[in-house]
């Protein structure tokens, strides 16, 4: 389970600055005490003259706790054996190459006190992405071997290896090198002499970018073009803390990260198992005492984002402001931020037996894997909400949901697909299963979430990217390219937003109060 004693991190990834040096080069020093600490200002500044997209650090509210550096290389040269003296010469010149066809990883580094949030991994994230991007072969680097010289005298270099990858043996670099997903293409001797924890040795690693076109021109393309969305069909089951809640949103997130997937839907009032600790309350004073939790669950979820670089949609919960009650929806960004979405329109259900209230604004977030906007159940029943979305470019739509019947998930359900065609984009929909004996007014429930797209050439036959079996609990995932968004709004069959016709019923769009807006 996560657990951190400060404040959740407000994590930034951003290119390297020349003002950037001192901060950096302390914590080099930090980091490579063992092998000759921090750079010349001369060489940093030369990587960032040379190659400033290569160099990218991340920063905690303004204090840079990670960084990566990396130059362009001749894969045909540098995919064979070679030392690091190729790469940095003895008088501590970047040996970059303009034109090169391969990324060459010179460090990764991140200071430990930031160990864990699995920072290193964005940071080859980021890498990943740049060699995507500018249409380069592969990654090379060569990895030291830290954790060799504890054993040398037991175990030849070639037998550490193999129990590295076996899981026998736990090396700092080469463990997480093979984590992400970097191959070992070969042993290379006396490559860094002065490192006497590898005895001299690195492996060669490679990542191949398979999406590399030799005939294609490489050109930077910042934003994300295929987005991974995860849906967590949560299960109602007894809850005795708060904890045990916790446990068990983790165990899914963990999974959901684990496939790399960019975002994370939970079900409207996921959290309702709390309400199950008093089980004495009359129904509104149930839901108030459920309202309790919601502060503390929310900041717990932009922990677990920021640990398992996820956005997290926490489906929805119950929020007391000043003594009105709302039905929330919080969107936890895997950079520590944090944004909200209201209920708008209110259940007959939800009025009579909870008194809850509605907000009255709707708004399209900004992500680091494009624009979203959430609809909370009901919500996703009014087409104007959707299309205000719409006129704002929203390009996938998160539809959390609670139904007891089959008849009322198929509401949902068929409106939803209605959203995804009329607005031309995505729409995630993710509902809970079981029962709940012990809570009134949400004892059974009825789901079956999915991943809707629009009705086009671009898209599956039926709409639908994936779909969970009913009410089972389980994961699903579905890969969404933003880009057939562009392409259908332009050449589809038929293009809905383009041939509205406001002069008959005119546009909705009703600008929010800044970042987050939803709120009352």
């Amino acid at each position: 389970m996560v657990r951190m004693d400060t404040n959740t991190p407000l994590l930034n990834l951003r290119a390297i600055e020349p003002s950037d040096y001192d901060e950096l080069a302390a914590l080099m020093d930090l980091v490579f005490a063992d092998v000759g600490g921090a750079w010349p200002r001369m060489t940093i500044m030369d990587l960032i003259h040379q190659f400033p997209d290569g160099q990218i650090c991340i920063e905690d509210s303004g204090k840079i706790v990670g960084a990566a550096l990396t130059i362009k290389v001749n894969y045909n040269r540098f995919s064979l054996n070679h030392a690091y003296t190729d790469i940095i010469s003895e008088q501590n010149v970047i040996q970059h190459q303009v034109t090169g066809d391969a990324l060459y990883g010179l460090d990764v580094f991140v200071h430990p006190d930031y160990r864990g949030l699995r920072l290193g991994r964005r940071l080859y994230d980021a890498r990943k992405e740049l060699c995507r991007s500018t249409n380069l072969k592969a990654i090379l680097a060569g990895g030291r071997l830290p954790g060799y010289h504890k054993v040398a005298d037991q175990l030849t270099v070639i037998e550490y290896l193999e129990k590295v990858k076996r899981k026998e043996i736990h090396d700092p670099i080469l463990s997480f090198q093979l984590a992400n997903d970097f191959d070992v293409k070969r042993l290379m001797k006396n490559y860094l002499p002065e490192d006497a924890k590898s005895c001299g040795y690195a492996t060669l690693l490679e990542w191949d970018n398979v999406f590399y076109d030799e005939e294609m021109p490489s050109v930077i393309e910042s934003e994300k073009k295929i987005v991974r969305i995860g849906i967590v069909q949560w299960q109602m089951r007894k809850m005795v803390s708060v904890d045990d809640l916790i446990d068990q949103a983790e165990f899914f997130v963990s999974s959901l990260s684990n496939y790399q997937a960019d975002f994370a839907l939970f079900p409207e009032f996921f959290n309702a198992p709390l309400m199950g600790l008093r089980p004495e309350l009359s129904p509104v004073e149930a839901i108030r005492f459920l309202s309790e939790f919601s502060e503390d669950i929310k900041q717990r979820f932009s922990q677990m984002a920021v640990t398992y670089n996820i956005n997290i949609i926490s489906g929805s919960m119950p929020i007391l402001e000043h003594d009105r009650l709302y039905n929330v929806s919080y969107l936890l960004h895997r950079d520590g931020c944090i944004d909200e979405q209201y209920k708008i329109h209110i259940t007959p259900h939800e009025q009579k037996d909870w008194v809850i209230d509605g907000g009255d604004k709707v708004k399209v977030f900004e992500t680091d894997a494009g624009r979203v906007g959430i609809l909370i159940c009901y919500d996703a029943e009014f087409p104007e909400l959707g299309r205000m979305l719409a006129e704002q470019g929203v390009q996938i739509m998160f539809v959390p949901f609670w139904t007891d019947t089959k008849n009322g998930y198929l509401r949902v359900r068929l409106c939803a697909q209605a959203r995804a065609i009329e607005n031309e984009c995505y729409v995630a929909l993710g509902g809970s299963v079981g029962n709940l004996p012990r809570v009134n007014n949400v004892d059974i429930q009825y789901a079956q979430s999915a991943v809707f797209s629009p009705s086009d050439i671009y898209f599956p036959h039926d709409a639908t990217i994936t779909e969970a079996s009913a009410n089972t609990e389980m994961i699903i995932f579905a890969d969404v390219e933003l880009d057939k968004l562009k392409y259908l709004n332009t050449e589809g069959s038929v293009t809905n937003l383009r041939h509205r016709r406001l002069d008959l019923y005119g546009g909705f769009t009703r600008a929010g109060n800044g970042p987050g807006s939803g709120k009352p």
